[in-house]
């Protein structure tokens, strides 16, 4: 083999100019020899004599220097350079396989027989040579095992090696001895059959012999490439041999030794390498199907609910115990359409919690983490949540990954618009037009540019907070602006101009847009929403109908708040027929029920003090839909403002009879059960009119349907009724917060004991102070006391006092512990009956 590498040397030094080669100095760079050859990069020590050792007899070769090209690199390093094709490296993992799978099945009868015999005798080698038994059958075995050649041979070896070289630390050192010692038997065996006198290498040291001053002579110069002595050459295949016997024999002791150290033989070869095994042979494969989109939808949908309807307090770890009960795959598609549904259901607070939740997860790695934000400020602003949504805006600006683009800042400016932000909405714009306040990293994004101009989504936005804070010289500035940046207004633009200047009440300004608008561009429906809603405010109810029937001729469909704006200009003038017919033009284009509808036309004839009509439209509207609980109380309120009361006592008992008809969810849909509103108004309304019967029913009705008493709404009624000699909402009012178990109010005690005083009922006056003013003793003092008795001095007579004394002074004496509010009434009483 040798004879092979050094005839292809000589061809490849012969095509190059002799002048050319240099003897390597020591600074050659690290990894390659002498030659040029690159080093093998595996890791093998025991191999590494022998290197030495090629590298002497190559260098024989070579004249005083080497082939260098002009950038110093060498030229038989570029050319003899190792580069395998895939191919090749899926036959070497192959023929790796099929030499493993051979060793395995002669392990158990070859290991131990190369262990257990004796050396054979010496057999001649090829020229004549006597070897020693395990020398040559060492060899023998070598060329005819698996049909190998020598440079099989040589990979089996390299392999073993660096099988050798994976074992652990304590097997090279039980095993080195044995090893040192085998090769110098092979050696003195090899020497003796040659009759010369090898080198001997044995763990890094070697004895100089009369062969390796001839080497050292070669490697200064002492013999021409091409006039290499034979007998040299015959001594360099003797010794090529013998290391190799050497490093296969120290490969086969290691092998046997670590093979002994197992427990089972076949437990080391039975590991393979994942890269050397077939799918097949992999047992620990778990066969999942594959996840549908549709199950993981229903998933999601399933994970949202669960979130939707879980307690807004729970603490983090059961919030995610839910987000892992989940089982989906929290990638950017699942976590976006998590808050998009959250977003549907309204609950922006939870929205907000999945956000906080995935920045504490550090295995989450979202690509699209802009777009999750994005998706979070939106619903934010769809629930009307300006401070939170500006929050978060605020946090996108801490990095680079979630740094906001311009469907963000469109975000952040239309919630700010709607809210009437203005200060925020302008220092948005700043931002957009700055760079970044932090200093962000941008990775491979060298010309990532965040500096944007706002468009004309943003600019509608600040014409949004204008309507809001009725600030006509914004829209200007707005106008101002996109003539500066090139860019023409819209007729939404100009709608919202227009809106601008109908919120300021600058009607003139209104009519002079649309002018301008009609000569720009063609109008849309929110320009004559805008100029409907200019000539209602007018009075001007003709000219609007003439506007949209002239929007209808040009073939421009009109939205549902234009036709319903004009439906309530026509319902303010007294036109009720002609906007039950623009009904139908609504239902159209509507999103809302029909009963928003029906509630604003009747809403609009009441702003008109027009309760005919509102009363004609409500009895149309029973044919068409259901009344809800808003219809019926605007009704009722319409109905006694306008002293209708038999009307609102109707209207109220049909709604206590609803209340006694719901069996089921479903029964809310058609009736209409009574709120504390709907009490209230009527209560108010009762009283107002001194009718105390029906006072009565009304408050009883609304204790029996579960509205409690208000202290700020009911005690006032209570007391003038008490005074008026109406006590049954006395009564009714102290049994019920005596059953609550509820703190007396101070007023409604001393009213009862007034009562109680006046009906000569001395213990039941007494138990009113005793049982229910304990924790109100600063409100029975003297002077409190004095301005009772004169205020009800009509009431309370003198006898009366007497016996109340009288009562008090018995119970005094009984008690052991004195009571200060009835020694306190005590003093009272006999001071105001000595003024008196």
């Amino acid at each position: 083999m040798y004879g092979v590498i050094l005839a292809n040397q000589q061809i490849c030094i012969s095509s190059v100019e002799r002048n050319a080669i240099s003897h390597c100095s020591p600074q050659t760079k690290k990894g390659f020899c002498p030659c040029g050859f690159p080093e093998s990069r595996r890791s093998m020590p025991r191999v590494l004599s022998r290197t030495k050792a090629r590298y002497r007899r190559i260098n024989a070769l070579l004249k005083e220097e080497s082939l260098r090209k002009s950038d110093g690199r060498s030229l038989l390093a570029e050319e003899f350079e190792f580069k395998p094709s895939f191919d090749e490296y899926l036959k070497a993992m192959e023929s790796v396989k099929s030499v493993r799978e051979k060793r395995r099945s002669h392990n158990s009868s070859g290991l131990d027989d190369s262990l257990s015999r004796e050396p054979e005798a010496d057999q001649p080698n090829v020229k004549g040579e006597k070897l020693d038994g395990d020398s040559s059958r060492e060899i023998a075995s070598s060329i005819g095992k698996d049909g190998l050649s020598r440079d099989g041979m040589r990979k089996r070896g390299h392999k073993l090696e660096s099988k050798e070289g994976r074992a652990d630390g304590k097997g090279k050192r039980e095993v080195q001895g044995d090893i040192a010692i085998k090769k110098k038997q092979i050696l003195n065996k090899d020497s003796k059959a040659r009759g010369t006198k090898a080198s001997i290498v044995v763990l890094g040291s070697r004895d100089i012999t009369k062969d390796d001053k001839l080497i050292d002579l070669r490697r200064k110069g002492g013999f021409e490439n091409s006039k290499v002595p034979n007998k040299l050459r015959k001594d360099e295949r003797v010794e090529k041999s013998s290391d190799d016997k050497i490093n296969r024999r120290s490969a086969t002791l290691m092998k046997s030794t670590r093979a002994l150290n197992y427990k089972k033989d076949d437990e080391y070869f039975g590991e393979e390498r994942a890269a050397f095994r077939t799918l097949d042979e992999f047992s620990d494969i778990v066969d999942k199907p594959k996840v549908s989109r549709m199950e993981m939808e229903d998933r999601i949908q399933k994970l949202a609910k669960w979130l939707n309807g879980a307690d807004i307090d729970m603490p983090e770890w059961m919030f995610s115990k839910i987000m892992r009960s989940a089982k989906i795959k929290f990638c950017d598609y699942s976590v976006l359409r998590v808050i998009q549904i959250l977003g549907k259901l309204g609950n922006w607070r939870r929205v907000l919690q999945v956000i906080e939740w995935l920045q504490m997860r550090e295995r989450f790695k979202s690509n699209k983490l802009r777009h999750i934000y994005t998706a979070a400020l939106d619903v934010l602003g769809k629930a009307r949540r300006p401070v939170e949504a500006l929050n978060l805006f605020h946090l996108m600006q801490n990095q680079m990954s979630t740094y906001p683009d311009l469907v963000a800042y469109r975000s952040i400016a239309v919630t700010l618009g709607q809210a009437g932000h203005m200060k925020e909405l302008f220092d948005v714009i700043d931002t957009m037009r700055s760079p970044p306040k932090k200093k962000l990293k941008t990775m491979t994004l060298v010309k990532w540019d965040p500096q944007l101009e706002p468009d004309i989504i943003v600019y509608n936005a600040v014409l949004n907070a204008c309507v809001k804070r009725k600030q006509w010289e914004g829209a200007f500035w707005v106008l101002q602006q996109l003539k500066q940046h090139g860019q023409h207004p819209s007729s939404i633009t100009y709608g919202l101009v227009m809106e601008v200047m109908f919120a300021c009440e600058k009607y003139n300004l209104v009519h002079e847009l649309f002018r301008k608008v009609q000569r720009s561009c063609i109008p849309n429906a929110l320009t004559y929403k805008v100029l409907v809603n200019t000539l209602w405010r007018e009075g001007k109810t003709d000219e609007a109908v003439l506007a949209v029937q002239e929007m209808e001729k040009r073939g421009i469909v009109g939205s549902a708040a234009l036709y319903y704006d004009l439906a309530r200009c026509l319902c303010s003038a007294g036109r009720c027929q002609e906007s039950l017919r623009l009904v139908e033009k609504i239902c159209k284009v509507a999103n809302k029920p029909l009963v928003v509808t029906y509630t604003g036309l009747i809403q609009a004839c009441l702003e008109a003090r027009n309760i005919e009509s509102g009363s004609f439209i409500f009895k149309q509207m029973e044919e068409y839909c259901s009344p809800n609980l808003v219809t019926c109380n605007i009704m009722l309120k319409a109905y006694l403002d306008h002293g209708m009361f038999e009307e609102a006592k109707q209207l109220f008992s049909r709604m206590l009879d609803d209340a006694n008809h719901i069996k089921s969810k479903s029964d809310y849909k058609f009736r209409v059960i009574p709120d504390t509103y709907t009490f209230n108004t009527i209560l108010d309304a009762c009283f107002e009119g001194k009718r105390w019967d029906d006072l009565q029913f009304v408050y009883q009705k609304m204790l029996q349907h579960g509205h409690h008493f208000n202290e700020k709404r009911h005690l006032r009624i209570v007391l003038d009724s008490s005074r008026a000699r109406q006590y049954g909402l006395l009564e009714t009012t102290w049994n019920h917060l005596v059953q609550a178990d509820r703190l007396l109010p101070l007023p409604l005690i001393k009213e009862r004991f007034c009562l109680m005083l006046e009906k000569d009922d001395y213990p039941a006056a007494l138990s009113c102070l005793i049982n229910h003013a304990a924790s109100e003793s600063q409100g029975f003092s003297r002077i409190s006391w004095l301005k009772l008795f004169k205020h009800n001095a009509h009431r309370i007579r003198g006898e009366s006092l007497v016996g109340l004394m009288h009562d008090a002074a018995l119970h005094l004496a009984s008690e052991d512990s004195s009571s200060v509010v009835l020694q306190t009434l005590l003093m009272s009483c006999k001071e105001f009956l000595r003024v008196k």
